[in-house]
Parts: structure tokens; C-alpha cells; sequence
């Protein structure tokens, strides 16, 4: 495994902008609702987080807002963030430490799929299978995230995986950085799209056999350099056109 530098804030700033930018550009976003979140402190504690009902597609690096888990008193800023930012990434911060970067989404076809009764993903290729045995399933919705009940429950739930399938409300990604967050939302929600249409055909689904979805997922964790290039690439699409959100 190829070791990486500990980015500094500047760094992940600029990362963090970009994977709200790419967020928007990918329609995965709701109005100026959900949250990206990514660790400053070596503790994880202190992160930084977009501001309060600023669209995705607006957000600089310099404009997102660096809080401390441990401390209250941030609702009482006057640049306080969303509440339910607030709930979920201060606990998922708090209690995961491997969450360095923390990505919570609304996006159609995953959240199509946690209004089902059975929202599985199941594998029935390969980007399903990159999920089998490897995606949390929180089916204790308790409403907005208006209390830290519901940040704890969802903290919780995660386990050892780095996604979340939120019934009856979207998902959450987290990674050791912004490439590895990124990159493991961009596929949740693609295979969330395989299922959705698969399923809209109303014929029987063609689901591999254990051996064959386990040997495939393990072949998504040999080399995730990819994860890394895929991010790199995406972000030389923004500087090209809009270079804006790294200021």
C-alpha cells in the first residue's frame, strides 16, 4: 500500500471544495442541504465543514468552517453550522477515527433505494459487488438530525465499513482522505443506479454466487491508487474550467 503525507489545512480545504463542486456538478446534492466534512487535528475532533445553506456549487476552500467536536458552544457562532452537519459529522468525528473525511448525500438513486423496504445492494456486477459485505445498513431512521441521538446512531452503525445506506434517507461515505470519500460515493451511487434500473425491468436479478461477489469486491481492494487518480483527474476538470473553488 502506497503511504501518503498527512495533508495539511490549506490541502484539505482545497479537496474538500473540490468534492463539494463535484457534488453539484453530479446533481447529488439537495438544495443547500447535506454536508462534507474532513479531520484537521491528529485526533480527528477538530474538522472542517461547508457553511451553513451555501450551495455545493458556491463553496470555496476558504470559506468552510473549522469546529471542534468537543465543544457545544459552536451552535452559538455566528457563523454556526447546519445543526444536522453538526450531529452526524460531530459524531462521526468524535467516535470514528478512521473518518478523516466525511461525505453525507441525498442522491437520487441511493436515496430512491433506502425508501424501499429491502434497500440492498446486491451483486449483479461489478460495481455492486464492489459493495458485498462492505456497506452498513441504517434502517432506524429517526427523523432529521436535529438531536445528537440520531449523529451517535449513525456513527454507530458504520462498524468497519466506509459507507452507510441510510433508509429512508440517503448516505454516507467516509475515507482516510478526500480521494478515498469521494471515490467510494461516486461508485455507491452508480451501483445505487445499477439496482434502481435493474429492478425497474421487473425481470429476476441475476445475483452472483457468494464465492464469485466476494472474489470480485477483493479484486476493488487490491491497488486503491485508482481511488486517488480518479479524484486527481476529476480535479484537473475543475481547474480547467472553474478553478474558482480553490480559492
Amino acid at each position: 500500500m502506497v503511504t501518503r503525507p498527512t495533508p495539511t489545512e490549506a490541502e484539505l480545504r482545497v479537496d474538500l471544495a473540490a468534492c463539494l463542486r463535484l457534488a453539484a456538478r453530479a446533481g447529488w446534492n439537495e438544495a443547500v442541504a447535506n454536508h462534507f466534512s474532513a479531520a484537521v487535528s491528529e485526533d480527528g475532533r477538530k474538522f472542517l465543514v461547508n457553511p451553513r445553506w451555501k450551495h455545493f456549487s458556491r463553496v470555496r476552500a476558504s470559506d468552510l468552517l473549522l469546529v471542534d467536536a468537543d465543544d457545544p458552544s459552536t451552535m452559538n457562532r455566528p457563523d454556526a453550522p447546519d445543526p444536522t452537519a453538526w450531529n452526524i459529522h460531530g459524531a462521526l468525528h468524535r467516535r470514528l477515527p478512521q473518518a478523516r473525511v466525511a461525505l453525507h448525500l441525498h442522491p437520487p438513486y441511493l436515496t430512491a433505494l433506502a425508501g424501499l423496504q429491502d434497500p440492498r445492494i446486491l451483486p449483479i456486477d461489478q460495481t455492486t459487488a464492489r459493495w458485498h459485505n462492505r456497506l452498513a445498513y441504517d434502517l432506524s431512521f429517526g427523523g432529521i438530525a436535529h438531536d445528537s441521538e440520531e449523529g451517535e446512531r449513525i456513527a454507530a452503525t458504520f462498524g468497519n465499513h466506509e459507507a452507510v445506506l441510510m433508509g429512508n434517507h440517503g448516505a454516507t461515505t467516509i475515507g482516510p482522505s478526500a480521494a478515498e470519500a469521494f471515490d467510494a460515493m461516486y461508485h455507491l451511487e452508480r451501483a445505487a443506479r445499477t439496482m434502481v434500473l435493474a429492478l425497474s425491468t421487473g425481470r429476476p436479478l441475476a445475483v452472483m454466487e457468494e464465492p464469485l461477489a466476494e472474489t470480485t469486491a477483493q479484486g476493488w481492494e487490491t491497488d486503491r491508487s485508482e481511488r486517488h487518480a480518479h479524484f486527481a483527474e476529476m480535479k484537473a476538470i475543475l481547474d480547467a474550467e472553474d478553478p474558482s473553488y480553490a480559492h
